[in-house]
């Protein structure tokens, strides 16, 4: 089985499983001592369901949005932009846009 362990990980899929094993009278700052680890350590890995590690961020992060994401986007900084006072022309103004130009705030 490949086992896929990030650079700082302190425990590995054997160590977690008997974490997950072990008697509910076993505290955990004993079984932390044991393992080596800190309490939080023991207290995240023990009500897991699994003794895999599952990282925080999606596995298909999106950089670019579709055709109705954008529509809406647009929307929103048109209603934001338009209910803010008086558009001034200095480039620091808030509205300046700061989106293609293609969808222009009137400004």
């Amino acid at each position: 089985m490949d086992i896929r362990l990030h650079k700082q990980a302190a425990t590995t899929p054997k160590i977690r499983a008997e974490i997950q094993a072990a008697p509910a009278h076993i505290t955990d700052t004993v079984l932390a001592e044991r393992f080596g680890v800190s309490d939080m350590t023991i207290r995240r890995w023990r009500h897991r369901d699994d003794v895999y590690y599952r990282p925080h961020t999606r596995n298909n992060l999106k950089a670019t949005l579709n055709h109705e994401q954008e529509e809406v986007l647009i929307a929103a900084r048109n209603f934001f932009v338009s209910g803010s006072t008086t558009c001034s022309s200095s480039p620091g103004s808030s509205c300046t846009p700061r989106y293609p130009e293609r969808h222009s705030t009137g400004c």
